[in-house]
């Protein structure tokens, strides 16, 4: 396969440095992080300025670990704010890329395909990626660092691990590249898809470089990673088939919808069973929303980190695929009553709505020999109060009409329905 192009542009410390645009700021100068100050001191900080990271304050750490004797701006997340700015960035891209060649892996991060754009452009892949990166500082303010790379992995690690040492802020590397500067790269956790877990195995046989990877037999791999060993020698090598295209054709044989809450303080067993009923009830009408149906839920409930107890799982078969909350609430419900422990503190819970497939019959699926037309319009009823009540919220905010078990002490729904993302959205 010939090669191609791609670029990959990470905004820097993309909501800190909003938050210094908003306020006039310079990111590279100004000391500013991105936290919650209603939240404890153990809160994670979900970005911190270029010239906090300069002093060696890590990315992500907790408030409580940044120096006392430090001058510094809490900024309290604003989520839709971030969202507008990660729009208007991609506006940009829009003006020179069609979108069937971008993919945006994260909101501050993004792959272009740019191979049939060089020559139209009379550039090569550094000048267009300059002319990027200079159109997002002077138009949105926001500073931008970038890989290129001739193929996606490349163009990653380009942006991970070179670009920051650039002068430029832009990495470049081909396979010949990559092995000559990285095969001897440490740590191996700097690697794009290598994890602590993976870096401590391969540790264990005395590896810690990829060019030590690369030259380590392919059978040994297989046997301790199994097919999880192909991708890591293909990375060793530099190498990595999939593009653009690849992933934009890309469907799944089942989809599934998912929630997840970690909890703000330790949960009882009841006052858990009202967070998973919260959480199926928007569940299921996002479901309706979507014109969506799922014949099974699979519930994870983990309990306080301090009593080190195994987290309980555990999936329900639904009579039918359906989206109603009147059948998947008490399904729901009795699985966590099953499954969950009743003396151990719950703090953290995810739920899982499987095999989702289209709805095809408004709210209502076909009858079986069981079934019989009663419930069948019992359904459908139930079907319009949801769709109502999706139109009141789209029409008048999340908040404005909610079940009774909203307003329970230990509720979370009016809270999150303030949030995107688990953040305050700063509307």
């Amino acid at each position: 396969m010939a090669n191609r192009t791609y670029i990959c542009i990470d905004l820097k410390s993309f909501y800190a440095s909003v938050e210094c645009v908003e306020r006039g700021l310079d990111p590279m100068t100004t000391n500013l992080v991105v936290a919650d100050p209603e939240r404890s001191e153990k809160t994670i900080c979900l970005a911190i300025t270029p010239s906090m990271k300069a002093l060696g304050i890590k990315n992500r750490c907790r408030v409580f670990e940044i120096p006392k004797n430090l001058d510094y701006i809490i900024a309290s997340p604003r989520m839709q704010k971030y969202i507008d700015y990660a729009a208007e960035i991609y506006g940009i891209y829009l003006r020179y890329i069609s979108k069937d060649d971008i993919h945006i892996y994260s909101i501050d991060e993004a792959f272009l395909d740019i191979t049939e754009y060089l020559a139209t452009y009379h550039m090569d892949a550094k000048e267009l990626a300059l002319m990027l990166m200079e159109e997002i500082l002077h138009e949105v303010g926001v500073r931008a660092t970038c890989g290129i790379g001739t193929n996606l992995y490349l163009a990653k690690i380009a942006l991970d691990i070179t670009a920051k040492h650039a002068p430029d802020f832009i990495g470049v590397l081909d396979e010949v590249t990559f092995q000559k500067k990285l095969w001897d790269h440490m740590p191996l956790t700097d690697f794009w898809r290598i994890g602590k877990g993976t870096a401590k195995t391969l540790e264990r046989y005395g590896i810690k470089t990829m060019g030590q990877i690369a030259e380590m037999d392919e059978d040994f791999l297989y046997k301790l990673f199994g097919i999880d060993a192909e991708l890591l020698i293909d990375h060793a090598w530099g190498r990595e088939p999939v593009t653009i295209a690849d992933i934009k054709a890309y469907k799944p044989k089942t989809n599934c919808l998912s929630s997840g809450q970690v909890l703000m303080k330790n949960y009882s067993f009841e006052e858990g069973r009202l967070i998973v009923r919260e959480m199926a009830d928007l569940l299921c009408l996002d479901l309706v929303d979507k014109g969506l149906i799922t014949d099974s839920v699979t519930l994870y409930v983990g309990y306080a980190n301090a009593i080190k107890a195994e987290p309980s799982r555990g999936t329900v078969k639904l009579n039918r695929a359906t989206s109603a909350d009147c059948l998947i609430l008490p399904a729901v419900t009795q699985l966590y009553e099953r499954i969950v422990a009743l003396e151990k503190p719950v703090h953290r819970i995810n739920i899982s709505f499987n095999n989702v497939m289209a709805d095809n019959d408004d709210g209502a699926a076909q009858l079986s020999f069981f079934d019989n037309a009663v419930e069948d319009e019992w359904l459908k009823r139930n079907h319009r109060v949801q769709k109502a009540v999706l139109d009141i919220k789209k029409k008048y905010g999340k908040n404005s009409i909610l079940k009774g078990m909203n307003f329970r002490e230990a509720a979370t729904t009016r809270e999150r329905n303030r949030q995107i993302g688990g953040h305050k959205s700063g509307e």
